[in-house]
C-alpha cells in the first residue's frame, strides 16, 4: 500500500499495518511521519521498542533473530530499523524480502530510509514491503508551494497567517522545512495561537544577523548607496560571512531580472509584484528597483555576482568583501569605477 504524507493520520486511526516503510531526503517530514507512527504503536500497545542501525558490518541476521524471538513473547514490539543510505544490498534486500514473507504476529517494522534511487521500486524487496506493509516516500517541497505550506503548519498550531506572513517566512527559511516549523513554533510562543502578519513574521523571524542581510537588500533596491555601505561594514563588523551575502544579493538580483523581463513584455508592475508575492512593505524598494535597471542591467549585475562567487571560493583573485559592496552600490545606482 502506497501512502501519502498527508494521509498518514487518518490510515493510523485505523489501525496499524506490520510494516512501513519511510523513504525520502526531507529530515522534517521523515522525521514527523516515523514519530506519528511510533505514538501510534504506543498508544496501541506497542511497549517495547527496539532500535536497529544499519550500517557498514551490519549483520542482517539481526531482523531474523528479533523477529523469532518476539513470539516467544505476549509483549508487543516496534522493531524500528534505520537505512540512512536507502540501499539494503544484496543480502539486506533478501532479508527484508524474507520478513514481508512473514511478518512475525504482534510486531510492527518501522523502517526509515534515505533517498530511494529511480531502481528501488522494482526491487523484489521493495515489492515485497508494500505488498505486506506500507511505503511512503516524502519530497522536498517546490519553493512555489512553500507559502502554502507554512500557512497550513500555522493553522495546525492554531493560527492564521495573512498571505504576506507566510510568504515572508518562505523567503527567510529558504526551503527549509526545519527552519520553517522551528520559526513557526517561535511565533506561537511569541504572539499565540492568533493572526499573524508579515511585520509579526519580520520582528520574530530569523537571526539578527540574516535580518541584517535583508536590510541591505532593500537599502540597496531603494537606492540609499550611504546606508549601503554602512550596513556592509556592519555585517563585515559582525563577521557575516561573504557567501551569506552574495547568496541573498543573487536571488535577489535574480528575481528583479525576472520581474524586469516580465514588465517589459507588456505586464504593469503591479500585476508582477501580485503575481510574486511581494508584502506591502517592500513594495517601494522593488518598484524603485524596477525603475532603476531594465532586465539587461539586472542581467549584467548578476553576471558580475557569478565572478565573486568564483572570489569566495577561490577560484579567481580579488577581495570578495570589496566587490561585494561595489555589487549593492551598483544595485542601488551609484556609477562604480
Amino acid at each position: 500500500m502506497k501512502l501519502r504524507f498527508e494521509q498518514l493520520p487518518n490510515h493510523l486511526q485505523q489501525g496499524l499495518q506490520p510494516i512501513y516503510f519511510l523513504s525520502g531526503d526531507e529530515p522534517l517530514q521523515l522525521g514527523e511521519a516515523a514519530d506519528a507512527i511510533r505514538a501510534a504503536a504506543r498508544a496501541q500497545g506497542f511497549a517495547e521498542r527496539e532500535v536497529m542501525h544499519v550500517e557498514a558490518g551490519f549483520d542482517w541476521n539481526t531482523l531474523a533473530a528479533a523477529s523469532n524471538t518476539l513470539s516467544l513473547f505476549a509483549e508487543q514490539r516496534l522493531i524500528d530499523l534505520r537505512l540512512p543510505s536507502g540501499k539494503p544490498g544484496k543480502e539486506g534486500g533478501a532479508a527484508l524480502a524474507d520478513y514481508a514473507a512473514n511478518p512475525p504476529p504482534d510486531t510492527v517494522l518501522l523502517i526509515s530510509s534515505g533517498k530511494l534511487d529511480k531502481n528501488a521500486a522494482k526491487a523484489k524487496w521493495f515489492k515485497a514491503l508494500e505488498s505486506t506493509g506500507v511505503t511512503l516516500q516524502v519530497w522536498p517541497v517546490e519553493p512555489a508551494q512553500l507559502p502554502g505550506w507554512v500557512t497550513q503548519r500555522m493553522r495546525s498550531r492554531g493560527m492564521n497567517a495573512s498571505p504576506e506572513a507566510a510568504q515572508l517566512l518562505a523567503e527567510r527559511v529558504e526551503g527549509n522545512l526545519l527552519a520553517a516549523a522551528q520559526e513557526v513554533e517561535k511565533l506561537l510562543l511569541l504572539y499565540g495561537d492568533s493572526a499573524i502578519d508579515a511585520d509579526q513574521v519580520e520582528q520574530g523571524v530569523a537571526d539578527s544577523a540574516r535580518y541584517d542581510i535583508f536590510e541591505l537588500v532593500d537599502t540597496a533596491l531603494l537606492g540609499d548607496t550611504a546606508r549601503v555601505a554602512r550596513v556592509m561594514e556592519g555585517l563585515r563588523g559582525e563577521g557575516v560571512e561573504p557567501i551569506l551575502i552574495l547568496w541573498a544579493l543573487v536571488r535577489e538580483i535574480r528575481a528583479m531580472e525576472e520581474m524586469a523581463w516580465e514588465v517589459e513584455h507588456g505586464q504593469s508592475v503591479e500585476a508582477v509584484m501580485k503575481s510574486r508575492w511581494v508584502w506591502q512593505k517592500r513594495i517601494p524598494a522593488v518598484r524603485a528597483g524596477l525603475r532603476r535597471h531594465n532586465q539587461r542591467r539586472w542581467s549584467q549585475l548578476l553576471r558580475r555576482a557569478v565572478r565573486i562567487d568564483r572570489m569566495v571560493k577561490g577560484a579567481e583573485p580579488g577581495n570578495p568583501r570589496d566587490e561585494l559592496l561595489q555589487l549593492a552600490l551598483l544595485m542601488a545606482g551609484m556609477r562604480v569605477v
